[in-house]
């Protein structure tokens, strides 16, 4: 078999071994036995196919930003496999492209350097303001705080920042311990607040349930008492109400109790109420008869009369008695209009009568009777003389004075 140069990057002398040119000289890179020239070539040419594709595959990842380490390893350890390569082809095209791939590498180290610390500071950041909110719950004043919602946000931030740990890029040793030194110890001081308030509470709910419960046995010794005993545990109510809370349930159970006390004298006092409503009906009948008499006098002037009568109405009203409780406003108040308007009576009687103001009166009527004569002779003498506009003012004036004197009860 005599050499044959199959293609410009290879070719098969006549003992069958392949070989691949690199620059002036070539080199040897095996036999395919059993095969034509072509097929030889054509099997170390698919070899140097897979490097291509190789070298290709690098470079995407390398534009893709696959870590520079990574990278600058792979491109390593595939130039030496290059240049000992048994393919047949452009290596050297190979070994350039993977020679330009070096630089590509040093750009993405600068950049996934800088990208790194980049993320690095906003990681800082986030688990800084995961703290700084956990030691702005630890600031608020214990007593103002709403300890289900601290405790629940409390909680959230705590997942926040397990979450952190996992999911956010590390963070330099240094700063890590330092920042949760700050959130452990914001936590501890939120977790000893909480524990002193719900201690103080319950020793104020204590207190509370103590005097509640003093105050329950107070009104249950009121039963014996019946309707009697209202005034006191009304008092009891008034105290209940400063006593202040002890929590909900015991709170409701203990109220409950207290509530039950009260029941038992509200309900000898109705009971004692239904016999007297029964026993008062008759007497509210009367009563209707009298005050439908007394309103009759609503109308009357003469007040010696009126008074005569309402007198007599309210001696029977007394001896009559007691009505149903919620009757005795409505009847009462019937009453009083008719005591109003006979007491109305004897007011205007002494206006007109008292000897002060009739002094006053009747020297004013005077005064009156005496303008109404002269003016009387003025309109005499104005109608006489047929003077229109005397006659006008002289007739309104004496009417004004007559007006006057009639006022005044002359």
């Amino acid at each position: 078999m005599t050499t044959t140069d199959q293609q410009p990057w290879g070719r098969v002398d006549e003992t069958g071994t392949v070989y691949v040119r690199e620059g002036d000289g070539e080199r040897a890179v095996g036999q395919y036995p059993d095969a034509t020239p072509e097929e030889a070539l054509a099997y170390f040419e698919r070899k140097y196919v897979e490097l291509n594709g190789q070298v290709t595959l690098l470079e995407q990842r390398a534009r893709g930003g696959a870590p520079a380490a990574d990278i600058a390893k792979a491109v390593a350890h595939l130039a030496g496999t290059i240049a000992t390569a048994n393919a047949v082809g452009n290596l050297p095209a190979l070994a350039e492209r993977l020679g330009a791939l070096g630089g590509t590498v040093t750009e993405l180290t600068e950049q996934q350097s800088a990208e790194a610390k980049a993320a690095t500071e906003a990681a800082v950041a986030d688990r800084r303001t995961i703290v700084e909110e956990a030691e702005k719950l630890a600031a608020e004043d214990p007593a103002k705080t709403q300890w289900k919602q601290a405790s629940a946000a409390l909680d959230a931030l705590f997942a926040r920042w397990q979450a952190h740990q996992h999911e956010a890029p590390r963070i330099p040793k240094g700063e890590a311990n330092e920042l949760w030194k700050r959130f452990r110890a914001a936590r501890t001081t939120i977790e000893s607040n909480r524990k002193a308030f719900f201690a103080e509470l319950d020793s104020a709910h204590k207190d509370v349930r103590n005097r509640k419960q003093q105050l329950i046995e107070q009104a249950e010794a009121l039963a014996p008492n019946g309707p009697d005993g209202i005034p006191a545990y009304r008092a009891l109510l008034d105290e209940w109400k400063l006593a202040g809370r002890s929590g909900k349930k015991q709170d409701d159970a203990m109220w409950a109790k207290f509530k039950a006390a009260g029941d038992v004298l509200f309900a000898a006092k109705s009971e004692i109420d239904a016999i007297e409503n029964e026993e008062f009906t008759g007497n509210l009948e009367q009563k209707l008869e009298l005050v439908t008499e007394a309103e009759a006098l609503l109308p009357e002037t003469d007040r010696t009369k009126a008074r005569t009568t309402l007198t007599s109405i309210q001696r029977r009203w007394d001896e009559i008695g007691k009505v149903p409780r919620d009757q005795v406003k409505v009847i009462e108040d019937r009453l009083r209009k008719v005591e109003n308007a006979v007491r109305k009576l004897d007011d205007d009687h002494w206006k007109r009568n008292n000897p002060e103001t009739k002094a006053r009166a009747d020297g004013l009527a005077g005064q009156l009777q005496d303008a109404i004569v002269k003016l009387e002779a003025e309109l005499k003498e104005a109608q006489a003389g047929k003077n229109a506009s005397v006659i006008a003012e002289a007739t309104e004036a004496l009417e004004a004075r007559k007006a006057w004197l009639k006022a005044i009860g002359q």
